[in-house]
């Protein structure tokens, strides 16, 4: 009997039958390409001057030889450009740097079927699980194509030729002619009824290394993001929105603002006024004189106290919502030793280098939006739904990112600049300033969990309980909003699904409401969850005098992955040796985005109290790792972005107005405070796994296991603020 890892490797490189290719996401032949006011863009703005020949779908390939790889994911610096044009390039037989990368568009994939086309989105560590079949069907699609054009122009047999190097060969060596010059005769070829895929054996990129294709142009200078664009005639426009939650404009005075030089009009719309000009400077000096008159919302005015308290009686009071409810877990809660906890956690702000920005031209028979966003098919029917205009008038030329966190997964500013640029006959890039795009987020919810378990006579859990009070993130994307006494799965996920075989768990949902705009925050539920499971299963370990990872390691019978990256992160990280006075060490575990993790954090605390993180050891087994180097430079950076908001972030509030305004009081950390980060990645032929937010996931548990380990102080919150020496 075959072993299940070769099963599951059978599962992802067996070959398709046409009807089970399609039927399973697989790339048709053509976009149904439109084209626009200002043309074809096929890279971050550049415009195609030659005619090219789609193949597979997701391949372009024009006369000259120039193959242009078309991704279903927007670039926003977590290297999905490179992981995805990999896929695609191992299956086509091409060299990533025999290519160039853009990003689909859903004004050119309208009637294209693949759910992976159909929905354009980037977000929750979804794109290389979602792309990981599609993509390599696609480039062997284009690679099939391009041979049997050669075989019926030379007049022998497919099986006679091999695809290398961008080119078609016979495997006499006699016979040889480049992709290019078979695209067009290729693009008549049937879709080939059977589909099969590289074994790992036979994969040259796939599981190596490969140098990111975004980073030429972002160090040289000519990458185009969001807030780049340059449009003929184009103007500039600076937004400021409400100082408090639920202000609306009342009434302004615009006289100083028009008689600064460069400015051409103020527009307003209900909660937001935009002063336009000819240079963004004038803007922001039009936008300091502007007075506006606002009018105050009708809702509770509340500061962060009052929701502390909000959250803390919605939990007493409000109906919880199981997620997960064992048969006898009250009666197993009644037994053995008690142990129970509160954690609260606060408002976080996504704070991404690229502020907000949408430069928007609205016609009567069109518009066009340049943009950086997650979600660009949403996007346009939101644009359709302002403009009143069909969706096949409305193009969305998508932009990288200069970070999103998860920000962009919505389309609020998108809709706002549509609005006021409805009133203008121009183009116009509207941009939200640092400060208002801090002030006006959409925040990662704050929270307040209650967490308790009985302990059996070896100290192990026999019975956990979970209640988890907070905002629906959900509620902002589903239409109509989340109904009541339904389950938002990401308030509870990383709950739910843990690690530890614990015989009897209760996870529930209290939905509160607070007037604070919520919305993704990288890590998503995880982020929050594990946090608290990870640090709560330490308070465990403690309570029984049991170390810390050989306590985890008794939970973990049935999950053989996680105990692979638990015992690798203590070989590693030399969990066992010896650390000097006010140090310490914290490990955190967990299995999300179908990725198993483990990271240990050393610490050290100095003499003003001050946290000093010395090194992190991750070790992380994400399934079949594409592009190693991806890999650990995303585990790198959401580790350094969890660490950020463990020590530095939290939002605020009084009377409904948001007190954080910049980097200097939200802050990230600093080059000198960044510890040394070594990945180890686990080799694995299982499912891909997601890899964007497993590090950030990991991060707070770890370092706040770490600070007790140093302190003996346990942080139920944060920014983690040590107050005691050891």
């Amino acid at each position: 009997m075959s072993s299940p890892l070769v099963r599951r490797i059978d599962t992802i490189t067996k070959p398709l039958s046409r009807r089970r290719f399609i039927a399973a996401g697989g790339l048709l032949l053509a976009f149904a390409g439109q084209r626009h006011a200002y043309g074809d863009e096929t890279l971050v703005g550049e415009n195609n001057p030659h005619p090219f020949t789609t193949l597979g779908g997701l391949v372009r390939v024009d006369p000259g030889g120039l193959i242009t790889l078309i991704v279903p994911n927007i670039e926003m610096g977590q290297g999905i450009f490179t992981t995805e044009a990999m896929m695609i390039a191992e299956e086509l037989e091409v060299d990533l740097d025999a290519v160039r990368v853009v990003t689909a568009l859903p004004q050119e994939v309208t009637d294209v079927a693949p759910e992976i086309l159909q929905s354009l989105s980037t977000g929750g560590s979804r794109s290389v699980r979602k792309a990981w079949v599609p993509l390599r069907q696609a480039g062997a699609c284009a690679r099939l194509m391009l041979v049997a054009a050669a075989a019926k122009q030379w007049g022998v047999n497919p099986d006679t030729l091999i695809a290398q190097n961008s080119a078609v060969r016979d495997k006499a060596g006699t016979r040889h002619t480049p992709y290019g010059a078979l695209a067009h005769a290729a693009a008549r070829q049937r879709i080939p009824a059977h589909i099969a895929l590289k074994s790992p054996s036979e994969w040259k990129l796939i599981g190596h290394t490969a140098l990111r294709v975004d980073i030429p142009s972002k160090v040289n200078g000519t990458a185009v993001f969001g807030i780049d664009v340059r449009i003929p005639g184009m103007a500039t426009a600076a937004v400021i929105g409400p100082p408090n939650w639920g202000a609306t404009v009342h009434s302004f005075d615009a006289t100083a603002t028009k008689a600064i030089p460069g400015v051409l009009d103020v527009l307003h719309i209900s909660t937001h006024v935009a002063v336009v000009a000819t240079s963004y400077w004038a803007a922001r000096k039009g936008l300091a004189v502007l007075k506006i008159n606002w009018m105050k919302g009708s809702g509770p005015v509340v500061s962060s106290s009052d929701i502390r308290t909000i959250l803390q009686d919605s939990a007493q009071s409000v109906s919880e919502i199981m997620a997960l409810n064992d048969l006898g877990t009250d009666a197993a809660l009644e037994r053995g030793k008690h142990v129970e906890s509160t954690y609260e956690l606060p408002f976080l702000a996504h704070a991404p280098m690229e502020p907000l920005n949408a430069t928007v031209h609205v016609r009567s028979n069109g518009c066009d939006v340049w943009v950086g966003t997650q979600v660009p098919t949403r996007a346009r029917k939101a644009v359709s739904k302002v403009t009143g205009l069909p969706e096949d008038k409305i193009a969305i030329h998508n932009h990288m990112i200069g970070g999103s966190f998860g920000r962009r997964l919505s389309t609020d500013f998108i809709e706002q600049a549509v609005q006021f640029a409805s009133h203008i006959s121009r183009p116009v890039k509207f941009i939200w300033s640092r400060e208002e795009d801090l002030r006006q987020d959409l925040f990662r919810p704050a929270y307040f969990d209650r967490i308790k378990a009985s302990l059996g006579k070896d100290g192990l859990p026999r019975a956990w309980s979970h209640q988890i009070t907070g905002q629906s993130v959900a509620d902002r994307f589903t239409p109509g909003g989340l109904p009541d006494g339904k389950l938002d799965t990401d308030a509870v996920a990383g709950a739910v699904e843990i690690p530890y075989a614990i015989p009897h768990r209760r996870v529930s949902w209290v939905r509160a409401h607070t007037p604070a705009p919520v919305g993704w925050w990288r890590g998503v539920g995880p982020a929050h969850n594990v946090y608290v499971v990870e640090s709560f299963m330490d308070e465990l370990a403690a309570t029984a005098k049991i170390d810390p990872i050989e306590y985890r390691l008794r939970l973990l019978g049935d999950n053989p992955r996680s105990v692979n990256v638990l015992k690798r992160a203590a070989l590693e990280s030399g969990w066992n040796a010896p650390l000097p006075e006010n140090h310490g060490r914290g490990v955190a575990l967990h299995n999300a985005f179908g990725s198993y993790c483990a990271i240990v954090t050393e610490v050290c605390i100095l003499p003003e109290y001050a946290v000093k993180i010395r090194k992190v050891t991750a070790v992380v087994d994400c399934g079949v790792a594409i592009n190693k180097n991806g890999i650990t430079a995303q585990i790198e950076g959401g580790i350094l972005f969890g660490f950020s908001a463990a020590l530095h972030g939290k939002i605020t509030i009084k009377n409904n107005a948001i007190e954080q305004s910049n980097f200097h009081d939200f802050g990230l950390m600093r080059m000198n405070e960044s510890p040394e980060i070594s990945t180890f990645i686990i080799d694995s032929h299982e499912d891909t796994g997601g890899i964007g937010e497993v590090g950030t996931t990991a991060a707070f548990a770890s370092l706040g296991n770490a600070l007790f380990s140093a302190t003996g102080e346990r942080h139920r919150s944060y920014p983690f603020q040590p107050s005691t020496k050891t």
